[in-house]
């Protein structure tokens, strides 16, 4: 996923028309046509028709099914397939085991060489949460990256905040943050951080995208048209960042093997070069 932009993931409910209409020149990097939480059981079949007809005219884009766990999944899969999706969000994934067994029927229905991607929300019950670190020893096919989510978790544990007083995430689900960065990373696929719940209160996002940047994460999920250009500029370097860290890259080029140099007064050894172009690569 380093040549696809992945900063920003906006999802739009599968059944309006209307949404669907704006969300693909709202500058979104990735979008996500919802065919689970965003729609009610009573238009799902309605959601997957409109999605289908809409990925036709709409090449690149990405899904949200139904949970594996459930009966409607293979149905969205077999309408929504012939349009041929860039990928596969997963909710409610259990585990491992549940995208292998995503990315089984998908093999079958598009041959092993096919590029559809799979990104899960792995954290949506207690023992999906828990689960995390498996993906990092048992990295499943056509796993992308990692994503997840506070509100269905918020509700099995009968948690009645996810932040306290201040902003910061509590305990819990501080902790499945840094999990899931550490295991994203370890298994070499992109993390993507959570969504931020008020759509009216940019100047929130921005302070919440910015430290996610800062943090490590690749991308964020967006509910809201108006989220988009504010994620997309937390998580694009700024100048200033990216011109150290070519001064950083050019300092090391300048003393071939060195193991640390001098710059602006500071000593840079291997791990300031190896984030310089990691930074970089983030460029797009």
């Amino acid at each position: 996923m380093t040549e696809t932009k992945i900063r920003s993931w906006l999802f739009a409910p599968g059944d309006s028309e209307r949404k669907l209409a704006k969300v693909a020149s709202c500058g979104a990097d990735q979008v996500i046509v919802d065919l689970e939480d965003a729609v009610a059981p009573e238009n799902k079949a309605r959601a997957r028709s409109l999605a289908a007809e809409w990925l036709g005219d709409h090449p690149g884009m990405w899904v949200r099914i139904n949970p594996v766990g459930g009966d409607l999944w293979q149905d969205d899969l077999a309408t929504i397939m012939p349009a041929r999706p860039a990928g596969i969000v997963l909710p409610k994934a259990a585990g491992p085991a549940d995208v292998a067994r995503l990315a089984q029927a998908l093999a079958q229905m598009e041959g092993e060489d096919a590029a559809t991607g799979i990104l899960p929300l792995v954290s949506e019950t207690a023992a999906a949460a828990l689960a995390i670190p498996t993906y990092a020893t048992d990295v499943p096919p056509r796993l992308l990256g990692l994503t997840w989510g506070a509100e269905d978790l918020s509700a099995a544990l009968g948690a009645t905040r996810k932040r306290d007083d201040r902003g910061a995430w509590t305990d819990a689900f501080r902790m499945i943050r840094a999990q899931l960065l550490l295991t994203a990373h370890a298994a070499g696929v992109a993390p993507i951080d959570t969504l931020f719940g008020d759509f009216h209160d940019l100047a929130g996002l921005a302070r919440t995208a910015a430290a996610s940047f800062a943090d490590g994460f690749a991308g964020m999920l967006a509910i809201h048209p108006d989220q988009v250009p504010v994620i997309n500029a937390a998580y694009s370097p700024t100048a200033e960042q990216v011109a150290e860290a070519r001064a950083i890259i050019a300092a090391f080029a300048g003393d071939p093997g060195a193991g640390a140099v001098k710059l602006d007064g500071r000593m840079l050894d291997q791990p300031h070069l190896a984030l310089a172009r990691r930074l970089l690569d983030r460029l797009g």
